[in-house]
């Protein structure tokens, strides 16, 4: 078969098998032209993202009008038909086709292709029918056919409908016999190129519905296949629109040869409508473009703002108020400096509850850390949505603030000893006779913790140094309120008040109670349920029955304790004869609420000790296991280490028992004895009563370190005092800082204190020997300089010369007393403030009140001479 457009008058000789539909016939390459210009199967997909609507005319759909390629023009074809149809130059391809022996009968290939059951559009060309050679091959396409004539100017527009197909003349041309031989002369007036049947919409997207001048095809009668309507290409229009796209914009694989109209000297096809009109490219249309531009309009105004800014503050940055957005970094550093930093390091009071104190940042050495703060403040973002928020809205950057914590806490724990205090429940107090009940108080307690982070707080935000800062303070209940003592003492107290009572022995030995000797013998504490519980205190009652209880028999005698020279020896207990106490309190409290005369009987027997000889002894108490000793120099410190060593002289402290200073000692004020003395308070030394008790408590810690006895709680001093030995010293405060500590021993220790006017205290403690005790120091590290200060000499400022503050480790090594081999070490780690330097700066004396302002010089009599006026002599 040859690709040569058959001659009109040739007729099919090949035998002619039944006609089929199943598919495109056997060798006719031009046979299953696809609508994308592909052929055969091997159709191209489109990408998954191009969804291309259906052709009109497909898959039982109404038909739309197709376009003819003119005879003579190439076929808008992909890479692949290119390759297939397009032979080198001077040499046509030789096709290889079934011998007619191989064929079968009934296999006779379909001259056309149902356009309802595929989904494509034949395109059948008439073919012309040549000699067979004897091998089965087909004959080739002369070399010698000329060209077709060139293209045509554009035709004017046709009219849209296309004349029908002749069917006829396709029939014909399938019969033509296929041994017909072929004249040269016939050749050459028919090679002309095939006509291609092309869908209208094969190149361009579908932009609206057909016009309505278009009428549909005909039906066709149901035993003829449908032939799909056509309609030659309009000419090509150079003026573009916005929704059109170039030929130029596409791929090079995408691009459609150019298409000529038919003219007079080519075969003359079917017209068709201008209907649709190719589109612009994606990139150059309006919802393209517009984004685009935007987005690089965006881009050089951010580059710009960038670039403007440089190494300044991001603009609107504000630092505790202070705004340096947009400064140079220095220039924000004297800004924080002049407007930020005095109002940092400037007093400020301090505000807990209903109690007022006032806070020195600079004794602390809190500052501001300028440079630090400009640094965090600096560095300009580049998110660019965080640089467009800051066009309206402000930047906060929290200042940096450096500091001493110790020297802070110290002033917070200062202060916390006018804050705290532990509740006292609602009780009945008694002068003389008279009873009357004792409101509640709730207890609290200054949060340290939360205190200082307060204070941290206020200080960052630059707040004015008048405004107070509030510091959180904990709340701790009663356990008895107002009601319940109002009852005990309408019940029990009362009564027991109006009349004395009959104390009557058995051998007839009587003594009288009075009134207030009932007062101040009744206790009062809290009870179950919140109820006020009344009690008698038995050695209050022999205190007040004083001489006249020792009528009824002989008292008894506590074993002691008694140290001569180095070694201890227990005084045995003696026990006595008489009216136990303790019984008498429990016989007379049920005979307090009857009326006068009232009387009670007590019985005469034998009173044991309080402390036994054999409970002393089994104490274990025999040898010194540690003592140490302090110096002092000031009398009124002096005086207050005597006082509280004369009160814990002796105590005894049993195995597993916690020994508490203030515990044991109560209330040191004026009624106890002692005398105001040196305190630290709020990082100035000052005076308070009671001052110069740490050294006590100072001298048992180190008693207690080398006895190896269990440390619960101490607290070092805040500043370093040098007469103290460093990272082993307490400092104590009654109520608020207490000196704590358990014998973990399994035996006893006695507390000996020896107090040397105007030299030493010495504290000793006995038991038994269960450690040797090595104390090994480390240097001093982490020094901080102290701050200086200028304070008005206003009467109240004492100078100080100042001390570096530092940190340092103690261990405390326990060694085997007979051995000598280290059992274990414990390590005491101590930080202390710097002292700060306090100068006095004398204060202005103001002028004097009623002094009068100097009057004016006055003018003189004599009239001052004019410059440059000549001199006249008399």
């Amino acid at each position: 078969m040859s690709d040569e457009t058959p001659r009109p008058d040739a007729e099919d000789t090949r035998p002619q098998g039944p006609v089929q539909d199943d598919g495109p016939a056997v060798g006719d390459r031009t046979e299953r032209l696809q609508p994308d210009g592909t052929i055969g199967a091997g159709r191209p997909t489109a990408p998954d993202s191009v969804t291309r609507p259906p052709a009109p005319g497909w898959g039982g759909q109404a038909p739309r009008p197709v376009a003819v390629v003119p005879p003579g023009q190439p076929l808008p074809l992909n890479p692949r038909r290119r390759v297939n149809d397009d032979p080198p130059t001077g040499e046509a391809p030789a096709v290889e086709t079934p011998a007619a022996d191989e064929t079968p009968a009934d296999e006779t290939p379909a001259a056309v292709e149902d356009a309802t059951a595929e989904d494509t559009v034949a395109a059948q060309a008439p073919q012309d029918v040549a000699d067979e050679a004897p091998t089965g091959k087909l004959p080739t396409v002369r070399d010698d056919v000329p060209p077709p004539a060139a293209a045509a100017p554009p035709a004017p527009p046709v009219p849209p409908a296309a004349p029908p197909v002749d069917e006829r003349a396709v029939d014909e041309a399938a019969d033509e016999p296929a041994d017909a031989a072929d004249d040269p002369s016939d050749l050459e007036q028919t090679a002309v190129v095939p006509v291609a049947v092309v869908p209208a919409d094969l190149f361009d997207e579908p932009r609206g519905p057909a016009p309505a001048d278009v009428e549909p095809a005909e039906q066709q009668p149901a035993d003829e296949p449908a032939a799909p309507e056509t309609a030659a290409l309009p000419p090509v229009d150079d003026t573009w629109t916005d929704a059109e796209t170039r030929v130029d914009d596409l791929p090079p694989d995408d691009r459609a040869e150019p298409v000529t109209a038919p003219t007079a000297d080519t075969h003359p096809g079917p017209t068709v409508s201008a209907t649709e009109q190719p589109t612009r490219s994606r990139w150059r249309r309006p919802a393209v473009l517009v984004p685009a531009g935007l987005l690089l309009v965006l881009g050089v105004a951010y580059g710009a703002d960038l670039l403007v800014a440089g190494d300044d503050v991001p603009r609107n940055t504000v630092v505790a108020g202070v705004d340096i957005g947009g400064l140079s970094p220095s220039a924000a550093a004297t800004a924080l400096s002049d407007q930020l930093a005095p109002r940092v390091t400037a007093d400020h009071v301090l505000v807990a509850d209903d109690v007022q104190g006032v806070l020195s940042p600079a004794t602390a050495g809190i500052t501001l850390d300028v440079d630090g703060t400009v640094q965090a403040a600096s560095g300009q973002p580049l998110n660019p949505w965080t640089r467009l928020v800051s066009l309206f809205g402000e930047r906060e950057v929290e200042p940096v603030i450096t500091g001493d914590e110790t020297a802070l806490t110290a002033q917070l724990d200062a202060f916390a000893e006018t804050v705290d205090r532990a509740p006292a429940d609602a009780g009945i107090t008694v002068e003389g006779t008279t009873a009357t009940v004792v409101p509640p108080v709730t207890g609290r307690q200054l949060d340290r913790t939360a205190a200082a982070d307060a204070v941290t707080e206020a200080l960052a935000s630059g707040g004015d140094p008048e405004t107070p800062i509030e510091l959180p303070v904990d709340t701790v209940d009663v356990q008895v309120d107002e009601a319940a003592a109002q009852q005990a003492l309408d019940d029990v107290v009362t009564p027991a008040l109006a009349a004395p009572v009959t104390v009557t022995g058995d051998d007839g030995t009587t003594a009288e109670l009075d009134p207030e000797g009932i007062a101040g013998a009744l206790v009062f504490a809290a009870g179950d349920g919140g109820a006020l519980d009344v009690s008698l205190d038995p050695g209050a009652l022999q205190t007040a029955l004083g001489d006249q209880l020792g009528d009824f028999g002989t008292p008894a005698e506590d074993a002691r304790f008694e140290v001569t020279g180095d070694s201890i020896a227990v005084v045995p207990s003696v026990d006595g004869t008489g009216v136990d106490p303790n019984a008498l309190a429990a016989s007379l409290l049920p005979v307090l609420q009857q009326p006068a005369p009232r009387e009670v009987t007590a019985s005469l027997g034998a009173v044991p000790a309080d402390f036994t000889t054999d409970e002393a002894n089994a104490l274990g108490i025999v040898e010194q296991v540690s003592s140490f000793t302090t110096n002092f120099t000031s009398g009124a410190s002096g005086t207050n280490i005597r006082v509280v060593a004369e009160f814990v002289d002796g105590a005894v402290v049993l195995p597993g028992e916690t020994f508490s200073l203030n515990g044991y000692t109560g209330p040191r004020g004026e009624a106890e004895g002692y005398v105001p003395a040196g305190v630290i308070n709020n990082g100035e030394f000052t005076q308070a009563v009671g001052g110069g008790i740490s050294q006590f408590a100072t001298t048992m810690f180190n008693a207690v370190f080398f006895a190896g006895l269990e440390d619960v709680y101490h607290k070092p001093h805040s500043y370093y005092i040098s007469r103290y030995p460093a990272g082993r010293e307490a400092t104590v405060y009654y109520d608020s800082i207490d000196l704590q500590w358990r014998n973990d021993s399994p035996t006893g220790i006695y507390v000996q204190t020896e107090w040397v006017a105007g030299g030493s205290i010495t504290v000793t403690f006995w038991g038994t020997e269960r450690y040797e005790i090595e104390s090994v120091s480390s240097d001093r590290y982490n020094v901080r300089t102290p701050v200086v200060q200028e304070k008005p000499d206003d009467g109240s400022c004492n100078p100080q010369g100042g001390a570096n503050g530092f940190d340092i480790t103690v261990t405390r090594i326990f060694e085997d007393p007979v051995s000598g081999a280290q059992i274990s070490t414990e390590d005491f780690q101590t930080r202390y403030a710097a002292e700060p330097v306090i100068r006095c700066v004398p204060v202005e004396a103001p002028a004097p009140s009623g002094t009068a302002p100097g009057a004016p010089a006055q003018p003189t009599g004599r009239r001052p001479s004019r410059v440059g006026r000549p001199w006249r002599a008399a």
